[in-house]
């Protein structure tokens, strides 16, 4: 569910729900969950702990909120924008995934290291990322299997060509823009080109 913008005047700016969740995802990617405290959040947005409060009880659960905005600017935004003409085939729909895996944020693949490294020492940032994972791997499956009517091999694809994602987030310097993408496009035509050029059974002499 995508976070609701709202907005209030607390004397020193306008600050938004939103824009407290985003600075957040800032910090995640760039220092990581233990940077995540009230006062790097306030000096990041120049406002005080009111506005803070206005928005959320405490850090447990603006913590909660970050990783559910996360999620859905991650993941949810991303199957969305991909399905945006769900008659397209399928293949086209793929390809228009991996365009916005390549052309991510702002925040690049620091902030999908983060949230992992998070999980590693937070129940609830763990059930999190298991939740995403399941989410990606699942649509890239379905819509293998759209293109296909094979379940194994769309199991497969779809696990290659998420376990390529994470690691090329995973590797330093992380592998990004135009290199990912040629990564990506020589992935699906090796996919796509065994599926068409295989001999049948009945080929097969």
């Amino acid at each position: 569910m995508v976070v609701p913008y709202q907005t209030v005047w607390n004397g020193e700016g306008m600050a938004s729900r939103r824009d407290w969740l985003d600075a957040g995802l800032a910090i995640l990617a760039e220092r990581g969950a233990p940077a995540l405290t009230i006062e790097r959040l306030t000096e990041r947005l120049g406002l005080t702990k009111g506005s803070f409060y206005h928005h959320f009880k405490g850090m447990g659960g603006y913590r909660t909120a970050l990783l559910a905005h996360f999620e859905a600017e991650s993941t949810t935004r991303f199957i969305e924008l991909a399905e945006a003409d769900p008659h397209a085939p399928a293949l086209a729909r793929l390809e228009r995934l991996l365009d916005l895996v390549v052309d991510k944020d702002e925040h690049g693949p620091e902030l999908e290291v983060a949230v992992r490294a998070w999980a590693q020492q937070d129940a609830e940032a763990r059930d999190l990322q298991e939740r995403v994972d399941r989410t990606r791997i699942g649509y890239l499956r379905d819509r293998w299997q759209e293109l296909t009517g094979d379940p194994d091999e769309a199991d497969r694809v779809a696990n290659l060509f998420y376990m390529i994602t994470i690691g090329a987030e995973h590797v330093i310097p992380p592998l990004a823009g135009a290199d990912l993408r040629r990564l990506f496009e020589h992935a699906l035509r090796l996919a796509t080109g065994d599926r068409a050029g295989a001999p049948s059974q009945e080929d097969v002499p």
